[in-house]
């Protein structure tokens, strides 16, 4: 074959730029983030500061913020370039960089100039980072039904009260981005209105004033704890409301696009770091006489493993172009998301396979990489909720969800 040996140099997605932000981020991943994750992940430790200290110097938590503000002014396919080299590593790593590039503070903050030449400068730095408040105890794909409240005071103030659940690095942060209700919906085909996002600060390590948290036994995704939360008369200032008061609905959906072609990318460097685990193994694990990379089975999975990771990869490319161009691709970014999710899951276990005996152990990183891929199709939207999109952008969607989804577009896009 003639010509470059990147499919995606061929497709002209990779210039020199970007193919030195990502070897840059593959040093780094090889360097400091794999020995940190085969130490800590098997004992269910936490990112270490100087591997989020050296994040920072590196300008991963400023990809995608502006260069007047602190950040390196790129799009979501430089920010997904670095999440996929971070997840070959540890997926916890790569969601880290997801508390400052989302696009929510600077949006929230929209109008504001003081406020984001005063924060957004610090999130560049790594030096106030995020935690998200979303999901509740009954209350996951349905962000709708959100029912935490939060209610204004005389003074202004809002004193929020209700349960989360699932707000990893509730601790760890600097503040938490909570979305709450604040007004009842209007009428059933307007229930995502009345939802407000408030900027809750708080010390790095604790959690908020007059918040409760017990953490989550997760089975994967270590590096850092997941809580569920109680809020009780939680008091956040006027002025830490975020966007416009009963809008937030549009704040998270401005930004789906962008989070589901993170964790596809996040879904592909698991994939490929199961991957090339799989091929040093069978060169040096020997049978019968022999290396298995001889077996005809062997070879085959490894080629079935390499041809998904390439697809869903080029498919991520196209999906960050087309944000990164303005464009809608709401199908499409949940396509990439439901793709990428999906074979990781099968690459990760087919990695496990060929490790056999020793792929069930913690002695090996694929263990860790099929733990963490099987959460990629959970969050940030289900396989199913994905689907359920694709197919409504085919086959139309029913008159509630029509005008929700119409509403929100016209947020985003008009």
């Amino acid at each position: 074959m003639s010509g470059s040996p990147d499919p995606a140099v061929r497709a002209g997605y990779m210039t020199e730029e970007r193919r030195m932000i990502r070897d840059t981020a593959r040093r780094f991943t090889e360097e400091e983030v794999l020995p940190v994750a085969n130490e800590l992940d098997p004992v269910e430790g936490s990112i270490p500061d100087h591997v989020i200290r050296k994040m920072a110097d590196l300008g991963f938590f400023g990809i995608t913020i502006p260069e007047e503000h602190g950040g390196l002014g790129l799009g979501s396919f430089e920010y997904c370039l670095v999440a996929e080299q971070l997840s070959r590593g540890w997926m916890s790593v790569a969601s880290l960089i997801a508390r400052a590039n989302t696009g929510v503070l600077s949006d929230g903050l929209r109008g504001d100039t003081e406020k984001l030449k005063a924060l957004l400068p610090r999130v560049a730095a790594g030096e106030y980072l995020t935690a998200y408040a979303l999901s509740e105890p009954a209350t996951g794909s349905d962000l709708s039904s959100i029912s935490c409240r939060a209610d204004r005071q005389d003074n202004g103030d809002w004193l929020i009260n209700g349960n989360k659940y699932w707000c990893t690095f509730a601790d760890g942060a600097d503040a938490i981005v909570v979305f709450a209700r604040t007004a009842s919906p209007p009428s059933a085909d307007k229930r995502h209105l009345g939802i407000s996002a408030f900027l809750v600060d708080k010390p790095r390590g604790e959690l908020p004033d007059n918040c409760r948290g017990a953490t989550i036994p997760k089975i994967g995704y270590h590096g850092w704890k997941t809580f569920e939360l109680s809020f009780e008369n939680c008091r956040v200032p006027a002025d830490k409301l975020l966007g416009v008061e009963g809008k937030a609905f549009y704040l998270m959906a401005r930004f789906l696009d962008v989070a589901r072609a993170h964790t596809a990318a996040r879904s592909i460097g698991l994939a490929q770091g199961a991957l090339d685990d799989s091929v040093d193994y069978v060169r040096e694990r020997q049978q019968f006489g022999r290396p298995i990379s001889e077996f005809q089975a062997i070879r085959f999975k490894i080629a079935s493993m390499a041809t998904k990771i390439e697809a869903a990869r080029q498919l991520l490319h196209h999906v960050c172009t087309e944000i990164d161009s303005g464009r809608r691709c709401d199908s499409e970014a949940s396509m990439v998301k439901y793709f990428a999710s999906e074979i990781a899951e099968e690459v990760t276990s087919e990695a496990i396979q060929i490790h056999g005996g020793a792929g069930y152990t913690r002695h090996f990183a694929v263990e860790r990489y099929w733990r963490d891929a099987r959460l990629t199709k959970i969050f940030e939207g289900t396989s199913e909720i994905q689907q359920r999109i694709i197919s409504d952008n085919i086959l139309g969607r029913s008159d509630v969800d029509r005008q929700i989804i119409a509403d929100a577009f016209e947020q985003q896009f008009g």
